[in-house]
């Protein structure tokens, strides 16, 4: 499969966070084309075991969460609106009006409300809604909904993966199924090699709500390192342009006081002699990242993090650059086949 068709793939399969399933089981059946043992784990995690010809050889984690942002349902209130609550980083401001999609028992489209701009005046116009006034419409009667939503049931907006000009594509959930991709790319790229590291693959869930899945994962297998794959900000003509990474810039490669410092300079070194498109991402702390957790697990971890840059982050517009998803597929691949010794 091609990384385009990769994408699509795994955009296209629902996972809101702590209701991962139909993603993780859309990511384990493409890790399946490189080790059988592909499992996913009580807590949802999809976890991929590829031994090294070297028994003693070092583990290397390479992780990307699975996990979308999304909505949860509260309560459905006597008339037949579904009252819900953020489930991850959602943006209020861009939830009204929008096309959405309630998973229960069985799938229900609806719509979230808003008040029509003719009904609002002043500062009413300007205020961006809580979630506690967020209501979504389907249509149906509170006795009917029953039948098929209930509290903790998930929603998702409705968003088409969608080809852009200039390699580029726009889905919702490219965060983080953009470093998911970058991951099973690099697969293929060392897949019958000789490597120095046995390779432990998580795709992990529950990173929008805390970073979850990344903690439990790296605590049961210990790693002598790890590397970590996220998108980041892309430049934006309303952002700074400091703050961000250039798309079509290639792998972002994390700096950070929690990061390890030696994977870095390794990681550089790799893309200046393999010729990789490649940018530097300063951070002064935390990263905001599943690298944050798997850092401090087990008495600690050397972690490195890739990013891949990202436009409109935590909207059902998502943007990357494919070329940008390979370019951390071939750092990752690199590291694995020249590193580790």
């Amino acid at each position: 499969m091609t990384t385009l068709e990769i994408l699509r793939r795994l955009c296209e399969a629902d996972g809101v966070s702590g209701d991962e399933t139909a993603a993780s089981q859309a990511a384990a059946e493409l890790l399946r084309a490189y080790t059988d043992d592909v499992t996913i784990d009580a807590f949802g995690n999809v976890l991929a075991d590829i031994p090294a010809a070297d028994p003693d050889a070092p583990r290397l984690l390479l992780d990307a969460h699975i996990d979308q942002i999304g909505m949860i349902v509260t309560h459905i209130t006597d008339d037949g609106f579904v009252r819900v609550d953020r489930c991850g980083g959602i943006d209020r401001r861009l939830l009204l009006a929008q096309e959405v999609v309630i998973h229960g028992s069985r799938p229900v489209p609806g719509i979230v409300g808003t008040l029509p701009l003719h009904l609002t005046s002043g500062d009413a116009a300007k205020k961006v809604a809580e979630m506690d006034e967020i209501a979504i419409d389907t249509g149906y009667t509170k006795e009917e909904l029953l039948q098929w939503v209930a509290p903790g049931d998930r929603v998702t907006h409705v968003s088409e993966f969608t080809q852009l000009q200039n390699g580029r594509v726009t889905s919702r959930s490219l965060d983080d199924r953009a470093g998911v991709a970058s991951i099973l790319n690099a697969l293929e790229r060392v897949k019958d090699k000789p490597r120095n590291f046995a390779l432990t693959v998580v795709f992990s869930v529950q990173e929008e709500t805390g970073g979850f899945g990344a903690a439990s994962t790296s605590f049961r297998v210990k790693p002598d390192a790890a590397i970590a794959v996220d998108v980041s900000f892309a430049h934006t003509a309303d952002a700074d342009e400091i703050k961000c990474g250039k798309m079509g810039g290639g792998a972002m490669i994390g700096i950070s006081p929690i990061l390890n410092r030696g994977m870095y300079d390794e990681l550089v070194s790799l893309a200046r002699t393999r010729r990789i498109l490649w940018q530097p991402e300063v951070m002064g702390g935390r990263t905001g990242t599943n690298a944050d957790e798997i850092s401090i697990a087990a008495g600690g971890i050397k972690t490195a993090l890739l990013s891949i840059p990202l436009k409109y982050m935590h909207t059902p517009v998502e943007v990357v650059q494919v070329s940008d998803v390979e370019a951390v597929g071939d750092l990752i691949a690199q590291y694995v086949l020249n590193c580790g010794e």
